[in-house]
């Protein structure tokens, strides 16, 4: 087994912003059918910024700990810093991901980026 960052295991023992938002804004999912992993994004849009992110994920510790880590970093964001955040930048802050897991479980920026694109869409934007 890949060994996780103590901020992965952290993020993964601790995960923020788990659930639903029922009335969300915008909504996006993003999945692997290879691993197994899924991904879905909730965001609150006020004054175009990002109130809330809420996340459900289904998937294997990286997984979570991304979605978590993902959605740490996107609240409070405007639109335009949230769809700048990439996989790349969360595997980072993560204190790297193993090679096995880059793949598959580091698709949470994609996830946020489609809620985005969807309250966009909807918006008419």
């Amino acid at each position: 087994m890949a060994a996780y960052s103590k901020k992965v295991m952290e993020h993964f023992m601790n995960p923020r912003n788990v659930g639903e938002i029922k009335d969300a804004d915008g909504i996006g999912e993003i999945g692997n059918p290879v691993c197994g992993d899924m991904m879905s994004f909730y965001i609150k849009v006020k004054d175009n910024k990002l109130e809330d992110v809420k996340f459900k994920t289904f998937g294997c510790g990286a997984a979570i700990a991304v979605s978590s880590m993902v959605s740490e970093a996107a609240k409070g964001k405007t639109l335009d810093e949230a769809l700048r955040i990439t996989n790349k930048d969360i595997a980072k802050k993560l204190g790297g991901l193993p090679k096995n897991k880059l793949h598959c479980s580091n698709l949470g920026a994609d996830a946020l980026h489609k809620a985005i694109k969807d309250y966009l869409d909807k918006k008419g934007k």
